[in-house]
């Protein structure tokens, strides 16, 4: 039986684009290699990422009981969520848009003995 358990962080302040450059890190890794690489990523993504992480394996523990020593960071997504619309006054009388991204974290983590 396939347990995967997963944690998700909506409405993250943090462009999509900027997240998956650090989900490319820690997909198909032990849990103390994933955390030890967000700890010392130097990205700002790393930090809310590792929060997400974190709730995963506690969700595993928990409400799976299942040994977080064992598990494995199965995949690691960043979608899109709403854009923030703001607009920078310019010359002239312009406006020019500018786009604050938001982004949705799920992190899926399974038992390493059954992927």
């Amino acid at each position: 039986m396939m347990t995967k358990v997963k944690a998700t962080a909506k409405y993250v302040r943090v462009s999509p684009s900027k997240v998956r450059q650090v989900t490319r890190l820690i997909v198909g890794k032990p849990i103390h290699e994933a955390r030890r690489i967000l700890e010392f990523a130097d990205k700002g993504a790393a930090r809310p990422l590792l929060k997400v992480l974190n709730s995963a394996v506690a969700n595993a523990e928990n409400n799976d009981d299942l040994d977080p020593d064992d598990l494995v960071v199965v995949s690691a997504v960043a979608d899109d969520g709403p854009t923030l619309r703001r607009f920078q006054p310019r010359a002239l009388g312009r406006a020019y848009r500018i786009r604050k991204r938001t982004s949705h974290i799920t992190v899926v983590v399974s038992p390493a003995e059954e992927n």
